[in-house]
């Protein structure tokens, strides 16, 4: 079974009808090529400024046993940021419906053939775990560091705007986050609702101006990983911290969410956690 070749959204099943397979169909995962969306930022193919992953949690995974019985698990997946492709969501969303009427033998089993397809898709290895629904570690959690919501400022810009970016003299290490992270599917102009950490070492930001930019996002088209990056490098060449972790945690739909983190080399996000509204 074929996966299509890395291509740009206009094939893509995302804002078209689609019938939802109930049998297995590797086919049906759609990659789609990072290196155009990177050019924007001034980041060319082979040479990334940033280490990362792209964290997803699907809630709707089942399966048949070899007897019929459906199980069901809640799948995390995990895409390297260096590989060529992304998977676009609904093709994602398609191909794992098609395991609902689908016999497997084990669970062992389930997460081979996630591996196997997700790698052959993004175009490299994709790390699969199958979490029981009531596993304590999808008990929702908070972001670490000190938010930034309740600063009263006012607002007037909703375009990414690097220049309200700003730092001052001192030198510091801070975890910063926000739950006011707003941005569109490129496709659909559908809603994407998230939150976002920044933990950086470097010439202190400017709060206001931080929460402003990052509002800015409230009204721009992209996909979640790509706003996740044009943030890092904005705060690389605004800031120029020493070190650098920017990571989004986006409410969940069609029963994905997706957790996209960039970071400088040696950067790690905070150990797996889930927000309430995810």
């Amino acid at each position: 079974m074929s996966h299509h070749r890395p291509d740009t959204l206009e094939h893509a099943p995302l804002g078209r009808e689609s019938a939802y397979p109930e049998h297995y169909d590797a086919g049906l995962l759609y990659p789609i090529a990072r290196a155009a969306n990177r050019v924007p930022l001034g980041i060319e193919e082979g040479a990334l400024p940033f280490v990362g992953e792209d964290e997803w949690h699907a809630f709707e995974v089942s399966w048949l046993n070899t007897r019929g019985k459906p199980l069901v698990a809640v799948a995390r997946f995990r895409l390297p940021a260096d590989s060529p492709n992304l998977i676009e969501s609904k093709s994602w969303k398609l191909y794992l419906n098609g395991f609902n009427q689908t016999r497997f033998e084990s669970r062992e089993r389930v997460i081979e053939v996630l591996e196997r397809d997700l790698a052959a898709a993004a175009g490299a290895p994709v790390a699969v775990e199958l979490l029981d629904v009531d596993d304590a570690a999808l008990a929702p959690r908070r972001l670490p560091g000190e938010c930034l919501d309740d600063l009263d400022i006012e607002v007037s810009d909703y375009t990414p705007s690097p220049e309200h970016l700003r730092v001052g003299d001192e030198i510091v290490e801070e975890t910063l986050h926000s739950h006011l992270l707003k941005s569109n599917c490129p496709v659909t102009g559908q809603p994407d609702w998230g939150s976002v950490l920044i933990r950086y070492r470097g010439p202190r930001l400017d709060r206001e101006g931080l929460l402003r930019y990052l509002i800015g996002y409230r009204q721009h088209q992209d996909f979640h990983e790509h706003c996740v990056e044009h943030i890092f490098t904005d705060l690389m060449t605004r800031a120029r911290p020493e070190r650098l972790l920017v990571l989004a945690r986006y409410v969940r739909r069609g029963g994905l969410d997706i957790s996209p983190w960039r970071g400088t080399p040696g950067e790690h996000p905070p150990a797996p956690l889930r927000l309430a509204r995810q």
